[in-house]
């Protein structure tokens, strides 16, 4: 989506944005309750380097909501997935079985 000059791919829906709002569950990417990465939402302007991560929630395995706590606060732009990849692979942690590359949200 491309609004006065601002590209965003992935936008929430209002469904979840209520959900987040209401979630006050928090949880580390390595916590084994931790079913699936629902939301790595990534904030840039053009021309930076890097991808500023505002926030990331995810599913517990009972249904509800949470927030993620990951273990960095930016990433490349460029080889960002190998990056994660490699983050995950530090934490023990397996990033594709968690959905976290299809809950990549950027706005740039």
């Amino acid at each position: 989506m491309n609004t006065y000059g601002v590209h965003e791919t992935n936008p929430i829906t209002p469904e979840f944005k209520e959900a987040m709002l209401d979630s006050e569950l928090e949880m580390s990417w390595t916590d084994p309750d931790l079913k699936k990465i629902t939301r790595l939402r990534l904030l840039s302007d053009r021309g930076c380097p890097f991808w500023d991560v505002s926030y990331c929630y995810g599913l517990t395995t009972w249904g509800e909501v949470t927030r993620v706590h990951l273990p960095f606060h930016y990433l490349p732009k460029k080889n960002m997935m190998g990056e994660i990849i490699e983050y995950a692979k530090a934490a023990g942690v397996h990033a594709k079985r968690l959905g976290l590359f299809g809950a990549i949200s950027t706005l740039c």
